[in-house]
């Protein structure tokens, strides 16, 4: 199963009020493994920078001139993203500024059933105690102390960490998943049983063994459970 955890960077909370995204960063997982793959890319939201916004994430104005625009990226992030799901904390805010980008790229926009939020997963894990990244980060011992400011890149690689705890830890089947059966979708399928042996394997009784049982068997009379066996 492919997951890309993704985050963006923002200039404000409301696309519809003229925000636009600066920064998208994402990690590639294959069956809950990291495959070294990774998106990053710094937009030019074409409007200036916020201060309440640049204190967050620190991306100016001069910072962010030359970058290119949403829809000359667009169709690349889209390429890369394909049918994945999305790994994202507080998912509702990223896909609305996804879409509105997408949107106006003239791009289809993401199903909103595509991306799975973490944060969601966190609060009905741990009801009732804080679930921000960083607050994740202490309760699973995961090292953000790279994370000054907010980062998509930077976020994306601390939030796979946290996901992967959050689900069970590095291999939360064991691996079971990348040898068992496949549904239609690639994904693994939870009806997995292991297969028959080929060949038996022989008995490791001794003749002896084998008559001293049958000694016991008797003693025991004809209603005995092990004569049913």
């Amino acid at each position: 199963m492919r997951e890309i955890v993704l985050d963006t960077e923002t200039t404000g909370f409301e696309p519809e009020a003229g925000d636009r995204i600066v920064e998208i960063g994402g990690v590639e997982l294959l069956n809950h493994m990291p495959t070294g793959r990774t998106y990053h890319q710094y937009i030019n939201p074409e409007r200036a920078m916020p201060q309440e916004a640049f204190e967050v994430h620190g991306l100016g104005d001069d910072f962010l001139r030359d970058k290119p625009v949403f829809k000359d990226i667009a169709q690349e992030f889209a390429d890369f993203v394909g049918a994945a799901r999305l790994v994202i904390h507080n998912a509702a805010f990223d896909m609305k500024f996804l879409n509105a980008e997408l949107g106006w790229a003239g791009l289809p926009k993401l199903p909103m059933d595509q991306a799975l939020d973490t944060l969601a997963i966190a609060r009905k894990k741990f009801p009732g105690s804080p679930a921000s990244l960083d607050a994740l980060c202490r309760r699973f011992g995961v090292d953000n102390s790279a994370r000054e400011k907010h980062g998509a890149l930077l976020d994306s690689e601390i939030l796979a960490e946290v996901y992967l705890e959050l689900i069970g830890g590095r291999q939360p089947d064991f691996a079971l998943a990348q040898s068992s059966t496949k549904s239609s979708d690639g994904a693994p399928s939870d009806d997995w049983r292991p297969a028959p042996r080929p060949k038996a394997l022989p008995s490791r009784l001794t003749e002896d063994e084998k008559a001293a049982h049958e000694v016991f068997v008797d003693g025991l009379g004809e209603t005995a459970l092990w004569r049913t066996l």
